[in-house]
């Protein structure tokens, strides 16, 4: 099944309690393009990096079966770079730097080849080019699905709401449900969202799990606990590959398989935060997966005697 991805490939500075890095790879498209490569081949990648993203980091994800025609190079400018630092509780963080760079003036382009698209993952972007996107596809994609943050409900709000009626799923987060609804609770956070456009919702609960909501139906995922946790940058984006990923290959798109590319895309979260960066999602093998995968299923299981 064809599945395009789009978000940024880019830079980061990563400091934790467990350590810190230098400038290392990172960016939505990355992360996303990483995890659902272990589900289809290729996965066609939409972004822009500078002349000095190098040789190495596009020949390490050509080779994990990453289609990279609609990746832009800009030979006279720097790739998007991010610094931040996480706090002792790993799920706040302040942002250090943010050189936007070739992000800047980013003009999304959609190869012919890209055209037979049937599932659209739009990683964390502004959502006017999240929309140029969807516009750009010749036919409409079988399943498009979306992330966004706080900084675009800030921002561009109006952008945001008219890019909403354009999709099928909305990825995010409880503080941002939260802030895009203006409901605390995520059950009404939940029917107010999908009221703007996508018919699924998902809102990840960081190391709590996360939560699938369609009408009237709700699932909950349980957060798989983990002795080590160095990085959770990246974990959303390869939470997102993992879901789309898993559905793709499935060609599946009902409620219930969308409650198992929920649980995969949490394994593969869970593996993205024991290593900085993406370093852990170059050397997964396919039995890691469904041995995590095992470990969800096992965490949430229980019988009710009556």
């Amino acid at each position: 099944m064809s599945l395009v991805a789009v978000g940024s490939m880019a830079f980061d500075a990563i400091e934790t309690p467990f350590g810190k890095t230098d400038k290392i790879l990172g960016g939505a498209a990355t992360y996303i393009s990483l995890a659902a490569s272990y589900f289809v081949k290729p996965v066609k990648a939409i972004s822009v990096v500078g002349y000095d993203f190098g040789d190495a980091n596009i020949g390490m994800l050509k080779a994990h079966g990453v289609d990279m025609e609609g990746v832009q190079v800009k030979k006279d400018e720097k790739s998007f770079f991010w610094s931040g630092r996480y706090h002792t509780d790993m799920n706040s963080r302040d942002t250090l730097v943010t050189e936007l760079n070739v992000l800047a003036t980013f003009d999304p382009q959609v190869p012919d080849s890209y055209q037979d698209c049937e599932y659209l993952l739009l990683g964390n972007l502004s959502p006017d080019v999240q929309r140029q996107v969807i516009e750009r596809m010749e036919n409409r994609p079988r399943l498009i699905a979306l992330d966004t943050m706080n900084f675009w409900m800030d921002i561009a709000l109006d952008s945001l709401y008219a890019t909403l009626k354009l999709i099928d799923v909305l990825i995010i987060n409880d503080e941002e449900a939260r802030q895009l609804s203006g409901e605390y609770s995520l059950l009404k956070a939940a029917k107010v969202i999908m009221a703007m456009g996508p018919q699924y919702l998902v809102i990840k609960k960081g190391e709590h799990g996360a939560l699938l909501f369609n009408g009237g139906e709700v699932f909950s995922a349980p957060g798989l606990p983990l002795e080590e946790v160095f990085d959770p940058t990246g974990a959303g984006d390869t939470f997102a590959g993992g879901f789309i990923g898993h559905l793709a290959k499935s060609g599946d798109i009902s409620f219930t398989n969308m409650k198992r590319a929920v649980i995969y895309g949490s394994a593969m979260a869970s593996y993205c935060v024991e290593k900085f960066g993406p370093e852990k999602l170059q050397s997964l093998k396919y039995e890691d997966i469904d041995s995590r995968v095992e470990e969800f299923v096992r965490l949430a299981h229980f019988e009710l005697e009556f």
